[in-house]
């Protein structure tokens, strides 16, 4: 009788250090986005709803953002681990702090294609890029088409401009009531939220940055240097179980939208939903991601971008861009074949 006491509990402690062994396993990555938990935010909020970082040993926090600058900042600091931030954003961190012992790298390219266009509304009068030199532009100061402009400026010679800024929540406010003439935004949030304020579609003027000579890369996802160090295995399960949500998101950006809603109850189901497929359309199934590959980059678009960033933003150092990408974790081409191709 004692024995086979002695055999039950040796078989419970086994089974305890076993699933404590397991339970040890599994490794927690806090991840911060760039924006509020608007329709893109899917993306990422999918993947935790249906398990697939759980699948992947992962438990994965995702905290909503308030612009590139502070994703990248966060990461930096070691309170995340991971982030989503503007390639762009990431150059000016890289450039402007060369010391910083803590500098997170790009690892994934999500949004091959800037979403930044400068938006007006067609009785402005405001047709072309060049009709905006002598105009009002307004934007917050951190805003990516902002800091890009004179990257679009250069590209299309346009003449000097006059920049009001705005908390975010004020910008398409100020463009509709005509305090400003034009606008610097996200296409897939500036646009939707003029329409929000009243404003059909047909009447705004909408110049995409990329279909004006300005072909910079957009959101990536970045790592710190100490979970690239320390945990490498789990950067690459993290865009492996990424990447198969992202795929499921693409396919059905409706259903998406509910791990979105599950975050933040107030949301406005149709809106966002329309703001993630013009996401998907503009910028991540865009005729250069396909091209490309999805999650993936060119050596010389890159090399081209950190000169134009280094130029654009005036940065203390020369951006390296071989110091900003690591492609190393990316899952296999086969995996990375996400992409539909376009209905003909």
């Amino acid at each position: 009788m004692t024995l086979r006491f002695f055999l039950k509990a040796s078989v419970a402690v086994l089974t305890a250090l076993s699933m404590g062994q397991l339970s040890a396993q599994v490794t927690p990555i806090k991840f911060q986005l760039d924006w509020r938990f608007e329709g893109p935010a899917a993306l990422f909020l999918t993947p935790v709803a249906k398990g697939y970082f759980k699948d992947a040993k992962l438990d994965v926090t995702v905290d909503a953002g308030n612009g590139s600058g502070g994703a990248v900042t966060r990461v930096a600091s070691g309170t995340y681990d991971l982030g989503f931030a503007d390639l762009a954003a990431l150059m000016e961190f890289h450039a402007n702090n060369p010391d910083a012992p803590n500098k997170p790298v790009a690892i994934m390219m999500v949004y091959n294609n800037t979403p930044a266009s400068v938006m007006a509304l067609k009785k402005s009068g405001i047709k072309t890029p060049a009709d905006l030199a002598g105009k009002k532009l307004g934007a917050p100061v951190f805003d990516a088409g902002r800091r890009a402009f004179p990257i679009f400026q250069k590209a299309n010679n346009i003449g000097n401009v006059a920049w009001t800024a705005m908390d975010p929540p004020l910008r398409e406010t100020m463009l509709v009531r005509g305090d400003v003439d034009a606008i610097t935004g996200f296409t897939f949030t500036s646009l939707l939220n003029i329409e929000a304020r009243g404003v059909k579609a047909d009447e705004v003027v909408v110049m995409q940055y990329p279909d004006f000579g300005v072909k910079l890369y957009g959101n990536v996802i970045i790592a710190s240097p100490k979970i690239i160090k320390e945990n490498p295995a789990a950067v690459k399960a993290f865009l492996a179980a990424f990447t198969k949500g992202a795929k499921d998101v693409i396919n059905n950006p409706a259903a998406a939208i509910a791990d979105v809603k599950a975050r933040d109850g107030i949301i406005n189901t149709e809106l966002e939903t329309r703001r993630l497929q013009l996401a998907i359309d503009t910028v991540i199934n865009s005729p250069s991601a396909r091209e490309e590959g999805f999650g993936q980059i060119k050596a010389p678009r890159l090399t081209l971008m950190a000169s134009q960033v280094s130029d654009a933003f005036s940065t203390k150092t020369r951006v390296n861009s071989e110091a900003i990408w690591n492609g190393s974790f990316l899952p296999s081409a086969k995996e990375l074949d996400i992409l539909p191709r376009p209905k003909k």
